[in-house]
């Protein structure tokens, strides 16, 4: 419960955390499923959360379908929470390049390839970022 005071884990993540401190695999099986059935963990709550938090940070949704995935979420959970609006994503992926290459003009096709190589690092999806280039 120490654990979940602190923030949402995934199923996968707390049962991980669990087994690297030594308790039994039957009790770990056990106390996640009446932890399930209280409502005190839940893979819906924890996407949902992650989501919102790493979008804030202006990560895209490549990086952080990336990040649920070693968490142990599905991808077909990740998705209902990172694909919900696309608009919104372009205008993540537009704050983050004028925050980091605000006023630098774009000087030769080196520079492009970094800057595009930066935004597919931070997690968004290359038609986007071409997208924004073109603007």
């Amino acid at each position: 419960m120490g654990l979940l005071a602190r923030r949402e884990h995934s199923a996968s993540e707390l049962k991980r955390k669990l087994q690297q401190k030594g308790c039994a695999a039957d009790e770990i099986v056990s106390g996640l499923s009446q932890l399930q059935a209280d409502g005190a963990l839940s893979d819906r709550r924890f996407t949902e959360a992650y989501v919102h938090m790493r979008k804030n940070k202006g990560y895209g949704p490549v990086r952080i379908m990336a990040e649920l995935r070693e968490k142990g979420v599905s991808a077909e959970l990740a998705n209902e929470y990172l694909y919900q609006d696309v608009l919104d994503w372009q205008a993540i992926l537009r704050q983050q390049y004028l925050k980091k290459y605000s006023g630098e003009p774009l000087t030769d096709y080196h520079e492009k390839s970094k800057r595009i190589g930066y935004l597919q690092t931070r997690g968004f999806k290359l038609e986007w970022i071409f997208e924004l280039f073109d603007e």
